[in-house]
């Protein structure tokens, strides 16, 4: 049946898979997550987040046998833009679809953070998706909320893990999950944050750009009016039909004007 527990809390698809990372005895779970938060830290995308957080999960995870993430955006559409291995997709699909499902319950804002269940044969609060898992091996799911820090969504997403063992996810499966989906949401604040100052900068760029073509074409078109008695109407068209005859940008036109004044008898 459903474990469901309730928690407080307050990004075009890439369907990317990320390569399975191959099964192996967990490394200890302190000295797991130090290095999970460094790898985390320095990624400079979300993408970049994303993929390491369900590698991560894949391999810390007892009889964790796939990983994916769940992102919720502003519109209440769902997608899973990574996990380790094509089934991933297909079922966190399923419940989209449904509009049902672990990953869809840990994911809404007005619902719990957890959803968990461990036999998923004989499950029947979500039993369009538990047929699909059963159908591909999965006897075991547990989905943990991403938290995010952007307003008005409480809930970026969820952590979902599949398991092919009976009875594969217990509670300190569980607490590991809530720790690494809280490292995650850290990270995933981290990566939006450097986002958004990169692009800030990128407009700064673009602005400081567009004032400089836009002082240098007025520089040109006030020497065009007083050498040659024009309007700013006129002088402007001078100016673009001068630089479409010629094939040159306005700005560059505009520049070579500013600095050799005499070629506007010319133009």
């Amino acid at each position: 049946m459903t474990d469901l527990d309730a928690r407080a809390g307050q990004d075009r698809p890439l369907e990317q898979s990320v390569d399975a990372v191959p099964p192996g005895t967990p490394p200890e779970p302190l000295p797991a997550l130090r290095d999970f938060t460094e790898l985390l830290l320095a990624a400079e995308t979300v993408e970049g987040v994303l993929r390491r957080v369900v590698a991560t999960a894949r391999y810390a995870i007892p009889n964790a046998d796939l990983v994916s993430i769940t992102l919720r955006h502003d519109d209440g559409t769902l997608e899973t833009p990574t996990g380790t291995g094509p089934d991933a997709i297909e079922l966190d699909q399923a419940q989209y679809r449904a509009e049902n499902g672990p990953c869809v319950n840990a994911a809404d804002p007005a619902g719990p953070a957890y959803a968990r269940s461990n036999d998923l044969a004989n499950e029947t609060a979500w039993p369009t998706f538990a047929a699909s898992a059963t159908a591909h091996g999965y006897t075991a799911v547990l989905s943990t909320a991403l938290l995010s820090g952007a307003e008005p969504m409480p809930f970026a997403g969820a952590l979902n893990i599949y398991s092919r063992q009976p009875e594969g996810f217990d509670d300190s499966a569980r607490d590991l999950a809530f720790l690494l989906a809280t490292h995650a949401s850290l990270a995933l604040v981290v990566a939006e944050t450097r986002q958004t100052l990169a692009d800030a900068e990128d407009t700064v760029v673009h602005l400081r750009h567009a004032l400089d073509s836009r002082t240098i074409i007025g520089q040109a078109t006030g020497i065009l009016m007083a050498r040659r008695k024009l309007t700013a109407d006129q002088a402007f068209d001078v100016l673009t039909r001068t630089s479409q005859n010629r094939n040159i940008k306005l700005a560059r036109l505009a520049g070579v004007l500013a600095d050799e004044p005499d070629l506007a008898d010319r133009l």
